[in-house]
């Protein structure tokens, strides 16, 4: 199952908070769909799901840091 991962965010951030979720558990998703919005120091930025499918897992909730690399959730491929 894919996963939804924090990705590196350059110029030294190692984390970033959940800020929303743009889809929940059962929702469909196809590839691209905004799936969560993080914000960091510098920037808010949102978060693609890599694969179509229906998000099973949700890791962190709204509020919540996270960590470059982490899971933020999981996609059940459709």
């Amino acid at each position: 199952m894919p996963n939804i991962i924090l990705p590196e965010l350059g110029e030294g951030i190692t984390k970033a908070t959940v800020a929303f979720w743009h889809s929940k558990i059962g929702d469909h998703l196809q590839e691209g769909d905004d799936v969560v919005e993080l914000e960091t120091d510098k920037a808010t930025f949102n978060v693609p799901s890599p694969a179509p499918g229906v998000i099973k897992e949700i890791f962190f909730k709204e509020g919540q840091e996270v960590r470059v690399g982490e899971v933020l959730a999981v996609v059940e491929p459709q």
